[in-house]
């Protein structure tokens, strides 16, 4: 007999609750949304919308509920069976396998939209899909854990427990021998990363270990490769931050620069790692001068490597504290929470007529549209581009304009 959800918040009996629901949407998580019978909202994980499934409930709020697909009673054109074996072993790695590639892209625009308009209030802007990577071996930089044995590992979905494989679908085929040959014993964490494009590989760990690697594989904290991007050759050091692979930062490139257009003179690059956005624009031809501010040390010296021959002006701070000359252009690539008031503060003040935001969460895009609404500049256009495929991850281009003082 199926158990039913007793409406003061509790579970009845000791096994899940289930119930069939109606998937409307799709959250910023990528779990389907859903209504219990009592009316509570139900993330569904595993669900996609259009679709009637079953689920079991396995958290209840006041509010809301989380659950688990156990049956799909109508499915969805979108719909597939998983094509990685780990996941059917519990690899937590990729939660959208069950998604066809081709209609990713579209669910995670309409992620960003629902975010945009519960957030910002912007139901008007315009939000439209970018390109997106193939889905095998895409991805050429992980940080894994590292069990007794010394084997790198994933975790288990909805657990710390860990897990060792012996393939990974995402993984190009160079750092996917890492992940499975290599051994880090005395390390509890590990860094993996290749150049796809230049065979050069490299692995780092949080403490004293003796590595077993393939051959040429560079070790330690002071590590480095190099990758090529647009025709160009860009260093990347052990802890800096690169995008998911090769391709990936081409696309991203492509959807800053038509965002930017036809704007030129001196272009600020916030958070700007290695220098790849700036020094992009710069090699197009859209920046008369080259402003970059990042606070981490590794990546402020790649970036002096890979911009030297534009003569950029490389700035070791923080962005929420930056006080800079004017700028025509500004373009941001802050972390997951986004730029929040003080760097967005920092991020206006330079008064550019162009502001590119880059994200990668659509709660931290919109939070941010308010704080940059607040402070002059009217979101224009959204573009998104789908750089990690299998998962609810996403990475979206916003472009912003300066609003007129007309008073």
């Amino acid at each position: 007999m199926t158990k039913k959800p007793r409406h003061d918040g509790s579970m009845a009996g000791s096994q899940p609750v289930s119930e069939e629901v109606v998937v409307t949407g799709i959250a910023t998580g990528g779990d389907g949304i859903a209504r219990l019978a009592d009316g509570r909202v139900v993330f569904c994980e595993g669900a996609l919308p259009g679709e009637r499934v079953g689920i079991a409930v396995r958290e209840m709020r006041r509010d809301f509920a989380r659950a688990s697909v156990v049956d799909v009673v109508v499915a969805s054109e979108a719909r597939r069976s998983p094509p990685c074996p780990q996941l059917a072993r519990g690899c937590g790695g990729c939660t959208w396998q069950h998604v066809r590639p081709e209609h990713q892209p579209f669910l995670k625009a309409d992620i960003v939209r629902d975010a945009l308009r519960r957030i910002a209030h912007r139901p008007d802007v315009p939000v439209t899909v970018g390109g997106a990577v193939g889905e095998v071996g895409y991805r050429t930089s992980v940080r894994l854990s590292v069990d007794r044995a010394g084997r790198p590992t994933y975790r288990r979905r909805r657990s710390h427990t860990e897990l060792a494989v012996d393939s990974c679908l995402v993984s190009h085929p160079l750092l996917a021998e890492l992940i499975v040959e290599g051994r880090f014993p005395g390390a509890s964490e590990v860094g993996l990363r290749v150049g796809a494009r230049t065979g050069e590989r490299m692995a780092w760990t949080n403490g004293e270990a003796t590595p077993t690697l393939p051959l040429g594989t560079r070790y330690g904290h002071d590590a480095a490769i190099d990758e090529l991007v647009g025709g160009r050759r860009w260093r990347i050091s052990a802890g800096a931050f690169f995008q998911s692979g090769p391709g990936a930062a081409e696309m991203l490139v492509s959807s800053v620069l038509r965002a930017i257009g036809a704007e030129r003179g001196t272009v600020v690059d916030l958070y700007a790692g290695g220098g790849l956005l700036g020094g992009s624009i710069a090699a197009a031809g859209g920046a008369d001068r080259l402003v970059t501010v990042e606070s981490n040390r590794a990546a402020v010296q790649d970036a002096r490597t890979n911009l030297a021959e534009f003569g950029a002006e490389v700035i070791h701070a923080d962005v929420a504290s930056y006080a800079g000359n004017p700028a025509d252009v500004v373009v941001a690539d802050p972390a997951r929470s986004g730029l929040g008031p003080a760097a967005a503060r920092s991020a206006a003040a330079l008064g550019a007529t162009t502001l590119v935001l880059v994200s990668c969460d659509s709660a931290s895009l919109a939070r941010d549209a308010v704080l940059l609404t607040a402070l002059g500049y009217a979101l224009q256009a959204v573009e998104v581009l789908d750089l990690f495929p299998d998962t609810f991850h996403l990475e979206t281009v916003s472009r912003f304009g300066k609003v007129e003082d007309r008073r």
